[in-house]
């Protein structure tokens, strides 16, 4: 999927718990989030990315 020109991906792992991770730049960020539905995990992660493209625009 792609969010705001960032690539990521979110996969299952278990009943609601989800794997994802996306690229900035160079830098790989990965991590687990909990959630009964996949649109929710994905929810997540694009206000994940938002924090992530904030703090490259700020640093």
């Amino acid at each position: 999927m792609v969010y705001k020109d960032v690539e990521f991906t979110v996969t299952a792992v278990a009943a609601g718990a989800w794997k994802w991770q996306f690229r900035i730049g160079d830098r790989l960020v990965t991590g687990k989030t909990e959630a009964r539905l996949y649109l929710l995990a994905v929810r997540r992660v694009q206000m994940r990315i938002d924090r992530e493209l904030k703090k490259a625009i700020a640093g």
